[in-house]
Formats: C-alpha cells, sequence, structure tokens
C-alpha cells in the first residue's frame, strides 16, 4: 500500500512550530550545538541534534525539523545554505517523522517576481522511505504547494492526482490535497534527478494562470530538503552538496 503523507500539523512551514520564517542573519549560529563522531560535520560551522534544531546562513535558515509524530534521532550539520546534511534515524511507520530543510524568506507579490529559480545537487540513500522536494508557501500559510524532485520507497504526495504536466522540459505528476487545513498541490517528478534546476515561477503561474487555485498571491517562503517518513531504524545519510535560489 502507498504511504500518503501526513499533514495533520500545525499549518504552516515545517520549521519547527513557527508559523512565519524569521529572517536569518549573517553567518552560522547553532540552535543548539552538539558534536557527531563520522562525516562532513566534522568540519562543519554548526551542528545540532535539538528537534526544532536550526543553523543560519546569509539569508537562509537552514532546520532539522523533526516535526512529525514518532520521530527518531536526527542530527543536522551546516557548513552553509549550500552544503549541510543530516544523519537521521528514524522508524518506518506511517507519516512524515521530519523535513530538515534550507529556507528562506521572500514576501513579494507573485505577480511582481521576474524569476524563483532554485538549482539542487544531493545525496540520498538508496533504502528508506522519502523524498526530496520544495516546501513552497503562499500567503504565509494558506497554500502550500510540494516539488518532489527524488523519490525513494513508500511514500506519495497528499491528495489525488489530476493528471500530468510537462513544463520547462521536466515533466510532473499533479497531486490536489490538503495539509489538513488548507489547500497543497503537489509536482511529483516522473523520472526521479538528485540534481537539477527547477523553475519554481513557471509552475506556480500555471497553478495561478491555468488551474485558477490562488489570484496574485504573496510567495511567503522557500523551502528544499529531505522529506523523511522512514530509515528502517538505521542511521540513513542526506547531504545536500550545493544549493541556490534565485529570486527578482
Amino acid at each position: 500500500m502507498t504511504r500518503t503523507h501526513d499533514h495533520s500539523r500545525p499549518n504552516g512551514p515545517k520549521n519547527g512550530r513557527q508559523k512565519l520564517l524569521r529572517l536569518a542573519v549573517a553567518g552560522l549560529v547553532a540552535g543548539a550545538a552538539t558534536a557527531v563522531a563520522v562525516g562532513p560535520a566534522q568540519a562543519a560551522g554548526c551542528t545540532t541534534s535539538a528537534q526544532y534544531g536550526s543553523c543560519s546562513s546569509g539569508s537562509y535558515t537552514i532546520y532539522n525539523d523533526e516535526w512529525g509524530g514518532g520521530h527518531g534521532s536526527q542530527t543536522l550539520w551546516a557548513n552553509s545554505y549550500s552544503n549541510w546534511g543530516v544523519y537521521s534515524t528514524q522508524p518506518s511507520t506511517s507519516g512524515v517523522k521530519a523535513y530538515p530543510n534550507a529556507s528562506i524568506s521572500v514576501g513579494k507579490s507573485l505577480n511582481s517576481l521576474s524569476t524563483v529559480s532554485s538549482s539542487f545537487n544531493d545525496s540520498v540513500p538508496s533504502s528508506g522511505n522519502f523524498e526530496s522536494a520544495y516546501d513552497i508557501w503562499l500567503n504565509s500559510s494558506s497554500y502550500e504547494i510540494m516539488v518532489w524532485t527524488d523519490t525513494v520507497g513508500n511514500v506519495s504526495p497528499a491528495g489525488s492526482s489530476i493528471g500530468d504536466l510537462t513544463l520547462d522540459g521536466n515533466t510532473w505528476n499533479v497531486y490536489v490535497g490538503s495539509n489538513g487545513s488548507n489547500p497543497v498541490y503537489s509536482f511529483w517528478r516522473t523520472s526521479n534527478e538528485t540534481s537539477g534546476t527547477v523553475n519554481i515561477l513557471d509552475l506556480l503561474k500555471w497553478l495561478e494562470n491555468s488551474k485558477g487555485y490562488f489570484s496574485n498571491p504573496t510567495l511567503s517562503t522557500v523551502q528544499y530538503g529531505f522529506e523523511i517518513s522512514g530509515t528502517g531504524d538505521v542511521q540513513e545519510d542526506f547531504t545536500m552538496n550545493s544549493y541556490s535560489t534565485s529570486i527578482s
């Protein structure tokens, strides 16, 4: 059986109980520091194992964010918003356990923007239940848009499929559902990729102009990371090798 995401959580960005993403200050500051024994975190400027711990880099905040019920343990390490990762040990039970992510606040109306584009390169395990995904929020938390770039295991977006969309050289299976309180629209890439570029503005404009789901909302927050449902109770390593978002 396909495990559909459980979005029954406090409404808004998955950033550890915060309804609005705070603008990060320059430099790297640990939400709650800890040491880890192996891997890139040894040299990281910031590490935290706190459930809602975070690190800051420029205009970005990187969140550990174990927001789901029944979550296990997880350590976030970050050298910058472009190079970070987690060591995550999660039970393979139903529902999302964590969404470690790099987040940036925007606060501009959609129709005033000419560019919202993002590039990523990540390394993920070959087993478990998770996806690499953008989580985009409009009008604070009124609309949630997810863009799944890589899926492993037994997970699928919330809601039901309304068919495929081919745009900017990518083909997506589009889902419409709810996060428990408000609409969630998901673009699920039909073939996995661990590196690439997503024209986020074109996807949002398609939802606005072709489907009429909203009208000139405020683009509040853009997040990208790993939505982890389970790792089989073993430690799995998730790494963001490089990441950038261009907004103008």
